[in-house]
C-alpha cells in the first residue's frame, strides 16, 4: 500500500516536471521568435548607449571638459590628461517580477502572472541576443529570490522555469522593498524592467526616484479588464487575493459599477503621475491585449 502511494507520488511529480518542461519549451519558441523577428533592432536602439564606460586617457585638447581631467596621470607627467569615455556595448538587464497573489487573477485569455512570464521571457531573449547579461528579482512584500545577472541560453531557460513555477512565501506586495533592494544589490548601472500590476497602496515614489537616478528603470503594468470595469452579473462574491478578505457585491447596480470604474481611473492616473515624477518610462497592457504592440510603443517612445 505504502509502495503504491509512493509510486503514485513519483509519477505525479514526473508528470508535473514534464508538463513544466513542455510549457518552458512553448514559451521559449514563442518569445525567442518575437525577440528575433520583431524586437531585435528596436530593443538595441532603445536601450543601448545609455551608459558610459571608461576607455582610456589622452592628453588634454582645447575644448575638452575640465571635469574629465585625470589628476593622477596629470601629476605624474606634469601636463594635463583627460579620461575618455565610450558608450557601453553590453548592458546588464534586471527583471523585477511581482509574484504576489494578485498576479494569479485573470478573467480573459490568461492570468496576469502568465502574461508577466511571457513578457519577461521575451525581454530576456532580446537581452541575450544582444550579448547582455540578464538577472531577476522576484518580489512580494519581501525579496523572494535573486538570480544574479548572467549570459547564455541555459541561464535564460532557468529563468523561464522559475517564472512559470515559482512559489512565493508571501501573498502581499511592496514595490518600495523591491526597488530599494535593486539600488543596494547592483553596484553597476543596469536597465531594469519592473513587471507588476502595481496594486500597492504604500508610497514608493522616493525609492523609485533614487533607484532611477542610479539605474534605467522601465515600468510594465499588467492588468485584467475586470479591474477596469465590473460585469453586470448580479450578486458576486469577491475575494482580495492578498489579504483573503471576502464580501458580496451587487454588480447589477449602475452606481457600484461606476464607482469601481472611477476608482480604477483615479488609481491609474496616480500611478502615471508617480512614473512621470520619477522620470520612469512606462507602459500598461491588459491581459487580453497584444503585449507585442505595447512593448514596441514603449521602445519607440525611448528612441
Amino acid at each position: 500500500m505504502h509502495k503504491q502511494v509512493w509510486n503514485n507520488r513519483i509519477n505525479f511529480r514526473k508528470m508535473e516536471t514534464s508538463e513544466l518542461l513542455k510549457r518552458v519549451r512553448q514559451i521559449e519558441i514563442k518569445t525567442r521568435g518575437l525577440s528575433n523577428n520583431i524586437f531585435a533592432g528596436q530593443y538595441h536602439s532603445a536601450f543601448k548607449g545609455r551608459g558610459m564606460a571608461f576607455s582610456e586617457v589622452r592628453e588634454y585638447q582645447y575644448g575638452d571638459d575640465v571635469r574629465d581631467i585625470d589628476w593622477n596621470v596629470t601629476a605624474r607627467f606634469d601636463r594635463p590628461f583627460v579620461k575618455v569615455f565610450e558608450e557601453e556595448r553590453e548592458l546588464t538587464v534586471m527583471l523585477l517580477v511581482d509574484v504576489s497573489n494578485s498576479l494569479d487573477f485573470g478573467t480573459v485569455k490568461q492570468t496576469k502572472k502568465n502574461m508577466v512570464a511571457e513578457i519577461a521571457a521575451t525581454l530576456a531573449f532580446s537581452a541575450i541576443q544582444n550579448n547582455d547579461k540578464i538577472g531577476v528579482i522576484f518580489f512580494s512584500d519581501r525579496i523572494e529570490k535573486f538570480i544574479p545577472p548572467k549570459k547564455g541560453r541555459k541561464h535564460i531557460l532557468y529563468i523561464i522555469r522559475e517564472l512559470l513555477d515559482f512559489h512565493p512565501e508571501s501573498k502581499r506586495t511592496n514595490i518600495q522593498c523591491a526597488v530599494e533592494y535593486l539600488t543596494n544589490v547592483l553596484k553597476k548601472r543596469c536597465t531594469a524592467f519592473m513587471l507588476s500590476d502595481f496594486i500597492d497602496d504604500k508610497d514608493f515614489r522616493n525609492a523609485l526616484t533614487v533607484a532611477n537616478r542610479k539605474h534605467d528603470i522601465v515600468a510594465v503594468q499588467v492588468y485584467d479588464r475586470r479591474l477596469e470595469e465590473l460585469p453586470d452579473v448580479g450578486l458576486m462574491k469577491v475575494c482580495d487575493a492578498e489579504t483573503g478578505h471576502e464580501q458580496w457585491i451587487d454588480t447589477s447596480s449602475k452606481s457600484l459599477r461606476a464607482a469601481h470604474h472611477a476608482w480604477w481611473k483615479e488609481r491609474k492616473e496616480k500611478l502615471n503621475d508617480v512614473f512621470t515624477h520619477c522620470n520612469v518610462d512606462s507602459v500598461s497592457v491588459r491581459t487580453d491585449q497584444d503585449y507585442v504592440k505595447a512593448l514596441l510603443n514603449l521602445f519607440a517612445k525611448r528612441n
